[in-house]
């Protein structure tokens, strides 16, 4: 889908940026991504053999191979940034590279895959444990997916020359996108197909992973679901932020 690397471009433009300016990160961010997908599909993780309706990087080219994929992307990366972005100054540099190294690292990305992981060996039906286990939920969903969406919102908004305010609002928005964008992932891993979906469905299920469906049923999904795009659209209208692109994608995932 490229969503990602697509929001970064429209960070930078609704600030008043050069969309040109910002295509190094969007595609570094988009590499990120890819890097996040390829390893959670290995047997360590999430064990996968489809992703965007074809076979997973370590069914074709073997395990050894997709870790060494995952591990190059990660490197390379923030290498694109770098070679094809000195044009916005050091200072800018740095923090672009601040944003990536925190949303991409030991505290960001890889933390919500830790607990994520982890949230396997949790007792769902445990009435003792629900607030714990709410708390476990949102920290998976603010890590594991939320963060990708800011760094991808935010670098856009500091290559854009966003004030600091601008760049806590379109945080904020991009907060509660990727909780949105999760709880709508996990909605359709319970109700739509592999045609539409290209992966394999009902894994996180069967393996009684904590998801937003499994804690708090397919009905308070949906609602919420509906809650935090409203939020997102609020977000957008008091702040005067006009993007046909960020209603399409908040429209999308509603739907």
């Amino acid at each position: 889908k490229r969503l990602r690397p697509v929001m970064c471009l429209e960070s930078c433009r609704v600030f008043g940026g050069k969309v040109e300016d910002a295509i190094p990160t969007a595609c570094a961010i988009e590499m990120l991504h890819a890097q996040t997908l390829i390893h959670d599909d290995l047997p360590c993780m999430d064990d996968d053999m489809y992703r965007r309706g074809k076979l997973t990087n370590h069914v074709v080219f073997g395990e050894a191979n997709a870790v060494l994929a995952g591990d190059a992307l990660l490197m390379f990366a923030p290498q694109i940034i770098l070679k094809n972005s000195k044009n916005l100054g050091c200072e800018k540099l740095i923090k672009i590279m601040e944003e990536y190294f925190k949303y991409a690292g030991a505290y960001g990305v890889i933390a919500g895959q830790v607990v994520d992981i982890e949230s396997e060996k949790f007792d769902l039906k445990d009435e003792d444990d629900k607030e714990f286990l709410k708390e476990t939920l949102n920290y998976i969903h603010e890590h594991k997916t939320a963060d990708l969406f800011k760094l991808s919102l935010g670098t856009g908004a500091i290559i854009a020359g966003a004030s600091d305010r601008e760049l806590e609002i379109i945080t904020d928005f991009a907060h509660n996108l990727g909780i949105a964008f999760q709880i709508a992932d996990d909605i359709l891993d319970e109700t739509s197909t592999f045609e539409e979906m290209g992966k394999t469905l009902g894994k996180d299920k069967a393996a009684g992973k904590l998801t937003y469906v499994s804690l708090y049923g397919l009905d308070k999904a949906k609602n919420d679901l509906n809650t935090l795009i409203d939020k997102c659209f609020d977000i957008l209208k008091e702040n005067n932020i006009q993007s046909d692109i960020f209603e399409k994608i908040l429209n999308k995932i509603r739907n």
